[in-house]
């Protein structure tokens, strides 16, 4: 910065205001501060910012898997309101391993991020307590952190299911089977008692047989089907609870020639495409990501938690009677 000051003929704490973007300089000043520092090739040192601000000047993310298109999209709504405030996003997968979650959360906060989101997996959080105490702010993204008081922003999980019952019921379908995630994974958990709940509430009956839940294995999403379409008894229609569970059962139904009727819990890319169109309940990635920022932009001494509603989205899949 002293050579770009020499060059251009200004004082250092010009160069230091071109540099930051302020808009206390004159034009032909900047002009020549920014010619100078053109010429002799000027970058500023990120690492020394650093160590004077304490902070990265970044936003670290923890997500469940980078190549989930819904944590893709959440990451996509953080970078966009991250760069007007002059932040770079930096993300990574816990793969549903807690000792990852753990390893990378605590990676991310050893280069002092600005602030951590994520979408917890381990039973607990509460080995960033030290780093919130030193005064990072923390927001669950998906499902809340358990160990730690932190703000939550959640998808109306039951709100989402209960949508998805009526409209199969409104159709007149009785006999709805479930295919959820593994019962560790809070969203699942919620998933499953909404399930429950919409189905008591229009009176139906719910079949333990035919509530399946387990990781989105090709062989449990398999042996899960199986037991749904049993052709000696099968449900007339079925209800995915995650994008990575829908892709399994859709490959693995392609060739079954009566097919149950089918609503999605999350939307796919290409789920329009698909011949029936695929009928689901819809996600807001861009309004979670867009109330993380908003969260983590006005502290607040109390945690809080925002609930972002889904949207029924009718396509084909369950339009048709049994």
């Amino acid at each position: 910065m002293k050579d770009v000051a020499q060059a251009a003929g200004v004082a250092l704490k010009t160069v230091s205001r071109v540099v930051n973007g302020e808009s206390t300089v004159a034009p032909d000043t900047l002009d020549r501060v920014q010619q100078a520092i053109t010429e002799l090739g000027y970058r500023r040192n990120e690492g020394a910012r650093q160590l004077r601000q304490g902070r990265s000047q970044a936003i670290a993310m923890v997500v469940r898997d980078i190549a989930d298109p819904f944590f893709a999209a959440i990451g996509r709504a953080v970078e966009t309101r991250a760069e007007t405030g002059e932040l770079v996003v930096m993300i990574g997968s816990s793969h549903d391993e807690p000792a990852r979650e753990r390893e990378v959360a605590l990676g991310f906060c050893a280069r002092r991020p600005n602030a951590l989101i994520i979408a917890p997996i381990a039973k607990r959080q509460d080995y960033l307590l030290p780093e919130m105490a030193d005064g990072l702010p923390v927001c669950a993204v998906d499902r809340p952190a358990q160990g730690i008081a932190c703000d939550a922003v959640l998808s109306d999980n039951t709100g989402g299911i209960r949508a998805a019952v009526d409209h199969l019921a409104a159709h007149g379908h009785r006999r709805i089977g479930y295919l959820g995630d593994d019962p560790a994974v809070f969203t699942s958990r919620e998933r499953v008692a909404g399930f429950r709940a919409a189905m008591a509430a229009r009176g139906l009956q719910v079949n333990e047989d035919e509530v399946r839940l387990g990781a989105p294995a090709p062989t449990s999403v398999g042996a899960a089907l199986r037991t749904l379409l049993d052709p000696s008894d099968p449900v007339t229609a079925l209800i995915t609870a995650n994008n990575r569970l829908t892709v399994e059962a859709l490959r693995q139904l392609d060739h079954v020639e009566d097919r149950p009727a089918l609503v999605a819990f999350d939307d796919l890319e290409l789920g329009e495409l698909l011949r029936p169109g695929l009928t689901v309940v819809a996600q807001d990635p861009e309004a979670i990501g867009n109330a993380v920022m908003d969260l983590l932009a006005s502290p607040h001494p109390e945690p809080r938690e925002v609930r972002i509603p889904v949207t029924l989205i009718p396509r084909g899949s369950a339009e048709f009677p049994p």
